[in-house]
């Protein structure tokens, strides 16, 4: 044993000794787990491009690249309209990017994405989803098991828990008349239906339009919302859906995410999050799905795509000819993959920026206490964290007898925006020891025996997990070199839409697929 160890472990043997001299307690060691997350190791290979020449060429009618939910909502509408000549490549072992889910004894339990508020009427293709799935009957009946059960949603704050996330309790009625004012211009914007999901069918209003020019918290001062509550609720609105502070947010992207719902509030959810959804879309597409499948060149030719791919079980790469391509990876490794990226694809890749997720599920052997106020809630959130709070795994179950239970914790790593800065990399190689420790001084504010309750902790990271919604990214024309047909090639991706979320991933899915029916000559009635 070195000097400087011994005296460490000196220090701390009489630390547990004066602590317990003195009644204290000393910390539980640290429960196991593992730490996850996508495969970086293979999708770095893209910087070194040190892949064995194919050995093999295959031939297909269309090849889907990226098995997020806008790959696999291509190849879902693909199987829809009876064709089979289409395979999908997936960089990693399970399809589903940010919508996979894991399971334990306990219960099933989310990565990624953990639910989907009510479609409204212009997510169409959504809708006929969850037609086939079994969760809508109808045009708005939804199965019950998918409803979020009450109580949904809590928050605490200065030591109390309170219904609902907007700061009530000992607020002002100055503040809550902003809060009124600003519900009613939200409630206005619905009503217009200004901003939609898809946001391709929200309003071209130039006033709105311009509002992507400037910061979500300077519209806000500028029109005089100036109470701390509402800056706290709108700053924790586009953490939570953007990855991304308000003051560095679209104004149009913040109004996006109070207005663009049919419904307030109201969603749906499961135990393993929105992999159900994905499950869904992957289910038709049996047998072609090619897991594992780093796409690593591609070219476009006159007559048709060369799609180089590395197969990392066998390790060796093959080669696909494919009359159409559709790219439903995310938009920034087209200049690592493309032999020749078109230059408007450069130029709009210019300051784009991805938000890093962690994603831990900590397994109890009973649900935490209630200190003061509301009860345990779906969705639990703690007021002065940098982190989103937690939403409980077996809520849907209606299981209020005491037992074992999944609690499923949200960190968007909002502070870390340089793509290869030191400090985003330091962060997402720290080590799961140093993750579980802070999330379990996070959640033992409002949970002081949490230690106690806690049996695992599995931490999953995202690194590239969202594109940030910052001002100007939206609505200054860059997007629209992803939107419009590419000659054999068609974009997939939520990147195109500039918003990380589904409905987004699946109508980008959707249309890529439809235009590709188009060219192939499919005949096809849209869904869209």
């Amino acid at each position: 044993m070195q000097r400087r160890e011994f005296l460490a472990a000196g220090a701390a043997t009489m630390a547990a000794v004066t602590l317990a001299a003195c009644g204290g307690k000393t910390k539980p060691p640290l429960p196991p787990g593992i730490m996850t997350g996508a495969n970086d190791t293979l999708g770095h290979r893209l910087r070194q491009r040190d892949f064995p020449p194919p050995t093999e060429t295959r031939r297909i009618g269309v090849a889907i690249a990226g098995g997020g939910i806008g790959g696999l909502s291509a190849g879902w509408r693909l199987a829809r309209s009876g064709m089979d000549d289409f395979l999908l490549l997936d960089l990693e072992s399970e399809t589903g990017g940010n919508s996979r889910a894991g399971r334990n004894e306990v219960s099933a339990y989310p990565l990624g994405a953990h639910y989907l508020p009510l479609p409204p009427r212009e997510a169409r293709a959504v809708k006929v989803l969850l037609r086939e799935l079994g969760a809508l009957k109808g045009e708005h009946e939804y199965e019950e098991k998918y409803l979020c059960h009450a109580p949904q949603e809590r928050l605490y704050r200065n030591g109390y828990w309170q219904d609902g996330l907007l700061p009530t309790l000992g607020v002002p009625a100055a503040e809550r008349a902003q809060y009124a004012r600003f519900q009613e211009f939200i409630a206005g914007l619905r009503e217009r239906r200004a901003f939609t999901v898809p946001l391709a069918f929200s309003s071209r209003d130039p006033a709105l339009l311009a509002l992507d020019k400037i910061g979500f918290s300077d519209w806000l001062r500028s029109e005089g919302y100036t109470a701390p509550g509402l800056h706290w609720l709108t700053d924790y609105a586009c953490r939570d859906d953007y990855g991304t502070r308000a003051f560095d947010t679209s104004a149009w992207a913040g109004l996006h995410y109070f207005a663009c719902r049919e419904s307030e509030g109201q969603v749906l959810t499961a135990p393993e999050g929105n992999a159900w959804l994905a499950r869904g879309l992957v289910q038709p597409l049996t047998g072609r799905v090619l897991p594992s499948a780093l796409v690593w060149r591609v070219e476009e030719t006159k007559r048709e795509v060369a799609i180089d791919v590395y197969l990392a079980a066998e390790n060796r790469s093959i080669r696909l000819l494919a009359r159409e391509l559709v790219w439903a990876a995310p938009l920034f490794l087209l200049p690592h993959v493309f032999t020749a990226p078109r230059p408007e694809w450069l130029a709009a890749l210019k300051g784009s920026d991805y938000a890093p997720w962690v994603v831990a599920n900590l397994t109890l052997s009973a649900p935490p206490g209630t200190r003061a106020g509301a009860g345990l809630a779906w969705d639990n959130v703690i007021a002065d964290s940098e982190s989103l709070g937690y939403v409980v795994s077996t809520h849907q179950a209606m299981r209020y007898a005491p037992g074992p239970t999944v609690l499923t914790w949200y960190r968007a790593l909002h502070d870390e925006s340089a793509h290869r800065s030191p400090s985003r990399q330091r962060r997402l190689l720290q080590s799961r020891e140093a993750w579980a420790e802070e999330i379990l001084a996070d959640l033992e504010r409002p949970h002081p025996e949490i230690r106690e309750l806690v049996t695992r902790i599995d931490v999953h990271r995202h690194a590239h997990a969202m594109i940030r919604p910052h001002p100007g990214r939206l609505w200054s024309g860059a997007r629209a070199a992803f939107e419009r047909n590419q000659g054999r090639i068609r974009f997939a991706h939520a990147d195109v839409s500039g918003l990380s979320l589904f409905e987004e991933a699946n109508h980008r899915g959707v249309k890529a697929a439809e235009d590709t029916l188009g060219r192939l000559g499919v005949s096809y009635s849209s869904i869209l």
